[in-house]
């Protein structure tokens, strides 16, 4: 059973990596983004307010994204254990996100910080932009949500290695590498 959070800056390869990791434990991958996006293609009135957020390179507002994490962890697909991407965020979803374990009698068991360099991550959105018509990808908005991050998002850094629960793993390089550094970071058999 793994019950794992993957942290890091926007671009760093979250999305990727939580898809990869979730073949291989066999547990479903959980990304708000995800969610958020299928929402703003489907124009649903949550999509229409996750817009405006993610357009001005902002966080969609705790009320919304904790309602949606709560409901999708107590689907039966989870119950064996998940990857969080993209949640949480800030310290008041962390504590949300022990009350929302505590109700279903699980425990959080990893949390991996994925690295990069900020670079490498304007790179990276900016080509994303353009091969996926990304409209919270311009230059300007990358930049925001790097700040964003910093500000809201890198101080779980702090509470989860307090916890003993955080590794960080080198984000840079070819995606399977990445994958087997996450792999070893948990300790998990080479499959």
């Amino acid at each position: 059973m793994t019950r794992l959070v993957l942290l890091g800056p926007p671009g760093a390869g979250k999305g990727t990596q939580a898809k990869l990791l979730s073949s291989r434990l066999g547990v479903p991958a959980i990304s708000t983004g995800d969610i958020f996006r299928a929402n703003v293609a489907e124009e649903t009135e949550l999509g229409k307010t996750v817009k405006e957020y993610l357009d001005a390179g902002k966080y969609v507002p705790d009320s919304v994204t904790n309602a949606m994490v709560r409901d999708r962890l107590q689907q039966p697909d989870a119950a064996e254990g998940f990857i969080l991407d993209g949640y949480p965020r800030t310290t008041d979803q962390v504590r949300e996100l022990d009350d929302m374990l505590r109700e279903i009698g699980a425990k959080l068991e990893h949390v991996l910080e994925i690295t990069a360099d900020t670079d490498e991550l304007v790179r990276r959105l900016s080509k994303r932009a353009v091969d996926q018509g990304r409209s919270d990808d311009t230059e300007d908005v990358i930049r925001t949500r790097q700040q964003v991050y910093l500000d809201q998002t890198a101080p779980l850094v702090e509470v989860y290695s307090e916890r003993g629960l955080l590794r960080s793993v080198d984000g840079l390089g070819e995606i399977s590498s990445v994958t087997e550094r996450l792999v070893k970071a948990l300790d998990l058999p080479d499959a």
